[in-house]
């Protein structure tokens, strides 16, 4: 896949055009595409803002009103694209922060007022579903069954799958771990550097839910990460100081890069974690969290490495839009 294979301008004739919006515990995303003639996504436009909308909530148990007008105004700025592409369909799909939350219907009305379209909280299943779809269709899978990981700000989805006779992918099971990067760091990793203590507490419960899922890691012939924890410990594998989708891409982590990285981001402070590569600020705060989780999912996989996919949610969200 080319750089121009990841954005492709919108084309002068007119073709069913969609928005799939994805809002997480750290980030907001949108992806902007249509239907290419060899029936392949097309993407017209693509970016994230990290809002951190889960910001407190595995405390709390709300959304604070910081946190909600920050995504209100991503919401805001997401809107004006979404005009100007003349989307035929908008689906905006809220996971993990947004499904215990006790003013959830400040959440949604907001939402609704900017965008015009209700947000849909899916359950954890869906979440994995959607994830599967999109990242079966971006990289190669040489052997499987293929895992697919996509460990985000408030919890973590793990599917096993295959494809059939159709090449069409088939989950063969799958699950949605109450924990992410954001709830982890916020639950036990609060030092700067976090402690090793902390470190230890945070991974005993990692171990616990891994252990007990009803996924079995060592199946996997082919293991690929997606979203912002896996491609951002890509960037800083790879010495990136301005991020390439690109170059994250197909790009490969092996069970002892996970490791490392997960030992170097948890001995660092934010500072120096947001100076190690193009994280923005909000991204360096929990990274760390991040890595460990993936650093306990390497350990338990069939695959020696991670793939990692810029394709996620997002594309499986677009595609099923294209196909009603």
């Amino acid at each position: 896949m080319t750089t121009d294979d990841l954005k492709t301008p919108i084309a002068t004739t007119r073709e069913r055009t969609v928005a799939a919006i994805d809002c997480g515990t750290n980030s907001i995303r949108l992806l902007v595409a249509s239907r290419g003639d060899d029936g392949r996504l097309v993407e017209h436009d693509r970016r994230l803002e990290l809002v951190r909308l889960g910001e407190g909530v595995d405390a709390t148990g709300a959304f604070s009103p910081d946190a909600l007008q920050r995504t209100f105004d991503a919401c805001e700025q997401y809107a004006g694209i979404i005009v100007q592409y003349q989307c035929d369909a908008v689906r905006f799909v809220a996971t993990s922060a947004a499904r215990d939350v006790s003013n959830r219907q400040a959440f949604t009305d907001g939402v609704r007022d900017r965008l015009g379209v209700e947000p849909e909280v899916v359950p954890g299943t869906e979440e994995a579903a959607l994830s599967f779809s999109g990242a079966m269709a971006g990289v190669p899978v040489d052997a499987e069954p293929a895992l697919v990981v996509d460990c985000g700000g408030g919890s973590t989805e793990m599917v096993l799958g295959h494809h059939d006779e159709d090449q069409t992918p088939v989950i063969d099971a799958s699950v949605s771990l109450d924990i992410g990067s954001v709830r982890l760091r916020e639950r036990f990793l609060h030092g700067d550097p976090p402690t090793a203590e902390q470190i230890e507490q945070a991974r005993g419960l990692v171990r616990e839910l891994l252990d007990g899922a009803p996924v079995d890691l060592a199946r996997a012939g082919t293991a690929i990460g997606v979203a912002g924890t896996v491609t951002s410990l890509s960037a800083i594998h790879q010495g990136l100081r301005v991020y390439d989708r690109a170059r994250v891409h197909r790009s490969r982590l092996s069970r002892a890069d996970l490791h490392e990285l997960a030992e170097k981001l948890l001995g660092a402070t934010v500072d120096e974690a947001e100076a190690m590569g193009p994280l923005k600020r909000r991204r360096a705060e929990v990274i760390c969290a991040g890595a460990l989780i993936m650093d306990e999912i390497g350990a338990r996989m069939g695959s020696d490495e991670v793939i990692v996919s810029e394709t996620d949610i997002l594309d499986g969200i677009a595609r099923r839009l294209l196909a009603g």
